[in-house]
């Protein structure tokens, strides 16, 4: 009677199949062993203890081509490179987590591009009645700021926060958004404007307030004038009642970005 398990046993026993078995001798992680009368190979004790223990790194995380070095290897060395793996792991595992919240968050809307309190004052936007086109334009300019000029976005999203604490300037942002139907030569556009200004001047500290820094660097202003600006293509009037709240600001001296 033969002595030894056949493949297909020794597989079954150790929980792999008969291809990973095939595979470890391909790559030399166990050697095979010698066929017997009938031109079976038959598996052994020490067979099987190195199916198992190439299984049980492999399932630990430790890639193949580094199992056989392990294996062969002392103690410290044994024990520096599963120190090794678990770093490896710890690290994929918090990649895994953070894949796992960005779905999360997607599955959420805003939430997977904005933080919480960005996603807060989107909502007070429609709490104060804001059509849904224009909290979407809110929406993108707040993820073209972190985004392009992140240095920025906490600003940015104050002033939008403070700014909906501002009834008289709630309703001016009403307004200008009724506007953007109008003709551009429209006249109560320049009246508008002006409106606009002195509002915005009334309160410079909290509206008009920028980082010393960013004014000085001609990228990063260029950056924020792409995100300022953003839609005013589609929609001509807009674009002049912004460019006259602009010329109005400078003229009081505010360091407004140019275009």
């Amino acid at each position: 009677m033969s002595r030894g398990l056949t493949i297909g046993q020794a597989a079954g026993y150790v929980g792999v199949t008969i291809k990973t078995v095939r595979h470890y001798h391909r790559l030399g992680l166990v050697a095979e062993p010698e066929r017997d009368g009938s031109g079976y190979r038959r598996y052994g004790s020490a067979e099987l203890l190195r199916l198992v223990q190439v299984r049980t790194l492999a399932g630990a995380g430790v890639p193949l081509a580094e199992v056989g070095e392990l294996l062969d290897a002392g103690p410290e060395r044994f024990a520096a490179a599963l120190d090794d793996v678990h770093r490896r792991l710890t690290t994929q595992v918090e990649e895994l987590i953070a894949r796992r919240d960005t779905l999360h968050r997607l599955a959420q809307g805003d939430r997977a591009l904005l933080p919480d309190r960005a996603c807060a004052v989107l909502s007070r936007l429609a709490e104060q009645g804001f059509q849904p086109d224009y909290v979407a334009a809110q929406r993108e300019a707040l993820i073209l700021t972190r985004a392009l000029v992140p240095e920025l976005f906490e600003g940015f999203l104050a002033r939008l926060d403070h700014s909906l604490d501002d009834p008289e300037l709630v309703e001016l942002t009403k307004r200008c958004l009724e506007a953007g139907s109008w003709n551009p030569q429209d006249p109560r556009i320049e009246q508008l404007a002006s409106a606009v200004a002195e509002r915005l001047l009334a309160d410079r500290n909290t509206h008009l307030t920028m980082p010393s820094a960013h004014r000085s660097q001609s990228e990063a202003a260029a950056r924020y004038a792409l995100v300022d600006h953003h839609r005013e293509d589609q929609a001509p009037a807009m674009a002049r009642l912004n460019a006259l709240v602009e010329a109005k600001l400078r003229a009081a001296g505010v360091n407004v970005p140019s275009r």
